[in-house]
């Protein structure tokens, strides 16, 4: 009996190779082709502190809670300096003194009259008491009819008289008195004394030159800038639409481009009731920030290098809510929706709802769960839904 044709070639064994081949060529064509994972930095969603925050919208100043551009009330040549720039004077040590010889003059002839007036007083009273026992023996002779009525009235309009010109003598005493003392406040005019403790921080006069007031609202330069630099704060501007939720006495952070990393307590002290229109810039409201906490004692505060006219930046804080869901800030994208590295590997595009928020942390309410990965790396090409992802920290070293 034959056999079938089939039969005769026997298993197809070339066919069997072919296919194979194709399959490996296909399987290492995936292989070479395929995208390969993309590396992404992850933070986990955690729980804890969020707060919602209001920041200046251009740089603060570090201001004195005292300081005070003086000048002498009177003008006339600088005779005297009796401090130094950088110098700590005391409230009422005298600054500087203006030219003032003509005024002490007056005050010395003011005394020499008083002395006049009072030896003139000593004089007439003397007189005016003699004339008034005189007087009153006058009567007593004429009640035994030794002497007349009419030396009785002699005697009696002559004690009057002299009594007239005591009351006169002591008036002068007064007007010497008066004169003595409008010449001690010309010559206070002249003097420039500190109004409380400080650093005098600068001096615009020298010896000899004329230093003039500063009246208010004319750019006169001040003789001596005066600051008490023991208790500081912070004037920063807030934008008015932030401004609603700012109020007296809610914490701060302050921070200064002088010292870096190294943030300070603060709490609002102030908030300016009205609002400043700069042309080419947004309506701000000026808020004062005093700092809070150790540094509200003098030496502390002058231990850290803080001066007057550092920048500074507020960030305000006016609602805060504990063990919440949170993630970075800077993870949310457009729409509230991050990026999150499932079990597989692959990245999953998740929207979320959000609460509170600040420039570090959000709040969210809903969409994640505690512990999910959540991609920081947005900016990485290949970084989207649908890709392989791999950990930096499980990143294969070449």
């Amino acid at each position: 009996m034959a056999l079938p044709p089939n039969s005769r070639r026997g298993f197809p064994w070339r066919r069997l190779a072919a296919i194979s081949a194709l399959i490996l060529l296909a399987l290492a064509a995936w292989i070479f082709t395929r995208p390969k994972p993309v590396s992404v930095a992850l933070v986990k969603a955690e729980r804890g502190l969020v707060e919602a925050t209001v920041s200046n919208t251009r740089a603060g100043t570090i201001k004195a809670c005292h300081r005070a551009k003086l000048a002498p009330p009177a003008g006339g040549q600088i005779a005297q300096l009796r401090v130094k720039k950088g110098q700590r004077v005391v409230a009422g040590q005298v600054l500087l003194e203006l030219w003032n010889r003509d005024l002490q003059a007056q005050e010395r002839l003011a005394q020499e009259q008083l002395k006049t007036s009072l030896a003139r007083e000593r004089e007439i009273c003397t007189v005016a008491e003699a004339a008034q026992r005189d007087a009153g023996r006058a009567q007593q002779l004429h009640a035994k009819n030794f002497v007349s009525q009419e030396a009785v009235e002699r005697a009696t309009s002559e004690a009057k008289a002299r009594q007239a010109s005591c009351d006169t003598a002591r008036s002068e005493i007064e007007q010497s008195r008066s004169r003595i003392t409008v010449a001690r406040a010309g010559l206070d005019r002249m003097v420039l004394r500190a109004p409380f403790d400080g650093i005098v921080a600068d001096i615009s006069g020298e010896l000899g030159e004329y230093a003039t007031p500063s009246p208010p609202g004319i750019p006169t330069p001040p003789a001596i800038d005066l600051i008490d630099d023991r208790c500081l704060f912070v004037s920063a501007p807030i934008d008015e639409v932030d401004a609603a939720a700012v109020k007296v006495g809610q914490s701060s952070r302050i921070t200064l481009d002088a010292i870096k990393g190294k943030p300070f307590p603060g709490k609002v002290k102030r908030i300016a009731p009205y609002v400043i229109d700069l042309e080419k810039q947004a309506r701000t409201v000026e808020v004062e920030v005093e700092f809070a906490g150790p540094l509200m004692d003098a030496s502390l505060l002058k231990n850290e290098g803080l001066l007057v006219g550092y920048s500074a930046d507020v960030e305000i804080v006016h609602e805060a809510r504990e063990r919440v869901l949170r993630v970075p800030t800077q993870t949310l994208m457009e729409g509230k929706r991050v990026l999150l590295l499932r079990p597989d590997g692959v990245l999953e595009e998740r929207k979320v709802t959000t609460g509170l928020s600040n420039w570090e942390h959000t709040e969210v309410v809903s969409g994640l769960g505690e512990g999910d990965r959540i991609v920081t790396s947005l900016d990485r090409a290949g970084v989207k839904a649908g890709a392989q992802a791999l950990p930096e920290a499980a990143t294969p070293a070449k």
